[in-house]
């Protein structure tokens, strides 16, 4: 039988390049229900009211209740009958662009493989929850389509970014900036010439690496067993390169029993501990920063951590080990409610402002883990510990979307 290509071109549906500004929206999951409604309001076409539909819906409608799928069906057909999202009548691939900043990223859109996916060619990383699996099956199915796009990222290849760099040398079919600063832009690259070029590059690579959408890529798997349809889904994938993992932190909601002088002096059985007078950003890996009781303090460990597997060296899986557990009490911060996890892009004032307010007693700010590290994980058939990376920028729904059949 033969190996399925890890990627295909499809044909997206989309919105027209005059109103793409006003459909693309943040991810789905990286916003609160207050936030997505106060984005969607005034704003109809804004892709939140297919993506977070329950905006639309009374107050206190459960996201998971059957009428936010149905709502969000409506909109998707809604945007489609009025003319805002089109379909393109040719496949192909999709060059996407992100800029914040001056930080650039360039990637190709595509239909990824299920097959491939199960077959762990798209590599995971992380363990999904039901309940998560199951939001994102009900949603696909509602609206027809795969509209949340999984990111991806494969080592770096000099052929595909010189098609690239092709691809995105005239006008895009989209340019839209999200509320979060992001600029989005979009290209279709439906040349028969290029299409072959750019399979070919994917066929020459071993796996490609999923980096965020662990739910939307196991979903698209649960619907392709369970109503069939063309067995794949909507993926993004960037050169490793240029992505950019941000550091995932920790808030703790209490010391679990001693004083912050004594955890402090359990603490340094393991580690150097300095007072420092302001926010703590670890300068090298198996360093973290750590604010208690209005304190900022560096904390370096005396013994490096050398041994063990891939997921063992990972400075959050050390900070686990070495005192979330032993001195926190903390044995699984996957279920364990004392235990919270912020992103990177918030900023240490975050973690600050949330010891400082009182609800949580203790922080701790991480090193980033290295894409590097996520790729040997993945290569191991392991899985990092929950929320071990932040990406950032993050995809824009709206701006591509897969249709199921």
């Amino acid at each position: 039988m033969p190996v399925e290509p890890i990627v295909a071109p499809f044909a997206a549906i989309r919105p027209r390049k005059d109103v793409a500004s006003q459909v693309a929206a943040r991810p789905y999951d990286v916003i609160s229900f207050e936030e997505a409604a106060a984005c969607a309001a005034g704003r109809p076409w804004s892709f939140l009211h297919v993506s977070r539909a329950e905006v639309d819906l009374p107050a206190g409608v459960d996201a998971h209740d059957p009428r936010v799928y149905a709502q969000a069906r409506t909109a998707f057909d809604d945007m489609q009958r009025q003319g805002i999202l089109i379909r393109d009548d040719k496949p192909g691939y999709y060059a996407y662009r992100m800029i914040i900043g001056d930080h650039v990223q360039t990637g190709v859109a595509a239909a990824g493989s299920i097959q491939a996916y199960k077959a762990n060619r798209i590599r995971r990383h992380e363990h999904t929850r039901p309940d998560k699996e199951l939001d994102r099956t009900c949603q696909i199915e509602a609206v027809g389509a795969h509209t949340g796009p999984v990111l991806a990222t494969y080592p770096d290849d000099t052929g595909l970014a010189a098609l690239l760099a092709v691809a995105t040398d005239g006008e895009p079919i989209a340019d839209a900036t999200t509320d979060d600063g992001v600029r989005h832009q979009t290209w279709h690259i439906a040349d028969a010439a290029a299409i072959a070029a750019i399979d070919g590059r994917f066929a020459a690579m071993p796996a490609l690496y999923i980096a965020d959408g662990h739910h939307r890529s196991a979903a698209a798997a649960r619907v392709a067993d369970l109503v069939g349809g063309n067995g794949r889904f909507l993926l993004i994938s960037f050169p490793a390169g240029e992505m950019r993992i941000l550091d995932y932190n920790r808030v703790v909601r209490d010391l679990h029993g001693p004083p912050p002088d004594s955890f402090l002096s359990a603490l340094a059985d393991h580690y150097q501990i300095a007072a420092e007078g302001g926010a703590v950003h670890p300068a090298t890996q198996g360093e973290f920063g750590m604010y208690l009781a209005r304190q900022w303090y560096r904390c370096r460990p005396r013994i490096a951590e050398n041994g063990g597997n891939a997921v063992e060296r990972l400075d959050v899986s050390v900070l686990s080990r070495r005192v979330l557990a032993p001195l926190l009490g903390i044995v699984d911060p996957r279920t364990d409610p004392r235990i919270d996890f912020v992103g990177g892009s918030r900023g240490l004032a975050e973690l600050q402002r949330r010891v400082d307010g009182g609800e949580y007693a203790v922080a701790f700010a991480m090193f980033p883990t290295a894409l590097a590290e996520l790729m040997a994980v993945a290569d191991a058939g392991d899985v990092m510990p929950p929320k071990s990376t932040w990406f950032e920028p993050k995809l824009a729904d709206g701006l591509l979307s897969l249709p199921v059949t």
